[in-house]
């Protein structure tokens, strides 16, 4: 059946180029073996974070990880032996155009990497060429209808980035871009993508500061007798602050079950462990009290 029964409290971790370029600038070149192994051990960090999070307890809901293969494998592998539930990526990361991180192999991998459920990110507007929104709508019903044939769960992600000239109608203002336009955008790109063939089990959407622009996005995925999809909400790294808003204004509603965070909680912590001003342990139990923050504010709203 499409869709997802339980609430999910997602940690998000699947960062790539962020990573990369984000703390060990990265930038025009392929990372060293030294700095893949770095990445690496970050991920572990932002794991061990999650098991001691779990650890403490966590009910009315399922939490679980997205995680990467490339510096992330020997996290997919423990979270299958232990019994952690997963999400995988299967986008290249940073295009602006969503394609296949292994190309036409990308069914296989899927069988190999064998997550919880897959997940792509893509940027989409109502606004984008016309070109751009058929090839992006193409290779995502490739997926979603390879997704149902093999019953596996699909999580699809897309961000709303603002053209020129719907930043130019706020006067440049990203925040009134993200809460005067941007929420009847994502409306219409729920509409397109499915119009297109997109029918994933669960959406991943970026932070909406009303119930009523939730609401707005519950309907339109559960429409056409897909009562059980459910959206979960994205982070995008903004701060605490910001995020309890979404995660609040998202908690009430009917078909939102759960978020997806990411740096918002493992960032800060991350950072001081690589300038050596954390210990391994302290920045371990800082994402862990963050994510569990973030959890108690979704399921109590404070």
């Amino acid at each position: 059946m499409k869709g997802y029964s339980n609430d999910l409290y997602i940690l998000a971790f699947d960062h790539r180029g962020t990573l990369t370029k984000g703390l060990l600038g990265v930038e025009g070149r392929e990372p060293t073996d030294e700095e893949i192994a770095r990445v690496s051990l970050m991920k572990d960090i932002i794991f061990d974070g999650f098991l001691e999070a779990k650890n403490n307890g966590i009910s009315g809901g399922d939490p679980a990880i997205l995680v990467d293969e490339a510096f992330g494998l020997q996290v997919q592998e423990k979270a299958k032996e232990i019994g952690i539930k997963f999400a995988a990526p299967v986008e290249k990361s940073g295009q602006k155009v969503f394609d296949f991180e292994y190309g036409e192999e990308f069914g296989e991998k899927i069988k190999e990497v064998n997550a919880d459920f897959v997940k792509i990110l893509v940027r989409w507007n109502p606004d984008d060429d016309a070109d751009t929104r058929q090839i992006q709508g193409e290779r995502i019903k490739r997926l979603s209808d390879w997704l149902d044939e093999n019953e596996r769960k699909f999580l699809l992600e897309f961000l709303v980035p603002a053209s020129e000239q719907q930043l130019e109608s706020v006067g440049g203002d990203q925040a009134r871009y993200d809460s005067e336009i941007r929420p009847k955008l994502a409306v219409q790109v729920v509409e397109e993508m499915r119009e297109r063939g997109a029918d994933p089990d669960i959406w991943k959407i970026e932070g909406l500061d009303t119930t009523d622009d939730c609401e707005n996005i519950s309907k339109v995925i559960k429409d056409g007798g897909r009562e059980n999809v459910i959206a979960v909400v994205l982070g995008r790294g903004a701060n605490d602050e910001k995020v309890n808003e979404w995660l609040r204004a998202g908690s009430s509603v009917d078909g939102y079950k759960g978020f997806a965070i990411g740096r918002s909680i493992f960032w800060e912590s991350l950072k001081g462990w690589h300038t050596g001003e954390k210990s391994r342990e302290e920045a371990v139990s800082e994402i862990a009290n963050s994510y569990l923050s973030f959890i108690s504010v979704y399921q109590n709203g404070s």
